[in-house]
């Protein structure tokens, strides 16, 4: 058994079966899935967010396996990723509470509680009419270069998300958003791999992901290039040069999710 208890979580749950106290919480209820659980609770007037997992059985970890897909075992896998996005300073999610028991994966038990990030707004909902009404281009350039240094340095640490579209980064609104002045959190890493060093593969993914995310939004083709010379960390002439490949493939694959999301909606 793993377990991970700060305040206050730690003094509410003294004396307690942590395993049994998570299932008591209270609280609006985000998603509920066979095996998983989301929801939002509050301790003390504060916000936090509650992942349980309570195993998908054998039947489902073989279909995800046939189908080329990587099931989620638990809640091990969200806080790898915080903890090493955190070692490495992209921002992202604090950790408060954590377990895992069971040495079955199909039937572990296990569970993470992190602190909610408010006020935010998704980089999703903050861009969603810049068509329309063009952010001011100083801000523009400083939010795509801002997460162009988060995923590049999310890579970097061995991490790839699996899920890693705008709406995933969290802009704060604690204070007026500025060029010069604003904070970018990364969230949502249940579904992350964390290893010694990212595969060419996965990182692939992550990327086109996060280019078809931001395809309605307006960006413009020096947007584009701003983001890889981030990304890359290196003179931009050498990455078109380098990458060619890559940057083709990801305009195909963007294409392609984006066709499927017009024939399908969000079921993806």
């Amino acid at each position: 058994m793993k377990l991970l208890l700060n305040e206050p979580f730690k003094s509410l749950w003294a004396g307690r079966d942590p395993f049994v106290a998570v299932e008591a919480l209270q609280g609006v209820v985000y998603r509920e899935l066979e095996g998983r659980r989301t929801l939002r609770t509050e301790v003390d007037g504060r916000g936090y967010f509650v992942k349980i997992h309570r195993g998908i059985g054998w039947g489902e970890i073989v279909k995800n396996l046939l189908t080329a897909k990587l099931p989620v075992l638990g809640a091990t896998q969200e806080l790898q990723a915080i903890e090493r996005l955190t070692e490495v300073g992209v921002a992202t999610m604090t950790a408060v509470a954590f377990g895992a028991r069971g040495s079955n994966p199909a039937q572990q038990h296990s569970f993470i509680v992190t602190e909610e990030l408010a006020p935010t707004i998704s980089l999703e909902d903050f861009s969603l009419d810049w068509v329309k009404q063009p952010p001011p281009v100083k801000l523009k350039r400083a939010l795509i270069s801002e997460v162009a240094k988060m995923v590049g340095g999310m890579h970097r640490a061995g991490v790839n998300h699996r899920d890693c579209y705008i709406c995933h980064f969290l802009l704060h609104t604690d204070k007026p958003v500025t060029a010069e002045d604003f904070r970018l959190s990364v969230i949502d890493l249940h579904r992350a791999q964390t290893r010694a060093r990212i595969t060419r593969r996965w990182r692939d993914k992550d990327l086109a992901a996060l280019y078809f995310s931001a395809l309605d939004i307006g960006l413009t083709q020096r947007d584009k290039l701003r983001f890889l010379r981030g990304y890359f960390q290196l003179p931009l002439r050498q990455v078109l040069r380098d990458e060619a490949r890559l940057l083709a493939w990801l305009e195909a694959k963007a294409a392609k999710l984006y066709a499927r999301k017009q024939r399908y909606g969000d079921a993806l």
